[in-house]
């Protein structure tokens, strides 16, 4: 039930909030669309982990680019 309401909390992110704001991501997909990859792949822990990986990788020093779920 934890899994759906994670993936129900980015999915509206994504749709709603995400529009408001400025395009600044780094990377491709997105970090919200890269976590719900991340979690419907390997699950709410990896998921989850993976995610906040990516979102400590996003700052000026890193180039970013095409970064998929793997």
């Amino acid at each position: 039930m934890c899994h759906r309401g994670i993936i129900f909390v980015l999915a509206g992110y994504h749709r709603f909030f995400s529009p408001l704001l400025p395009r600044s991501c780094r990377f491709y997909p997105s970090c919200s669309v890269y976590t719900l990859r991340a979690i419907e792949r390997f699950g709410i822990g990896k998921g989850v982990r993976l995610g906040l990986k990516r979102l400590l990788h996003c700052h000026p020093w890193n180039s970013g680019g095409y970064d998929p779920v793997h």
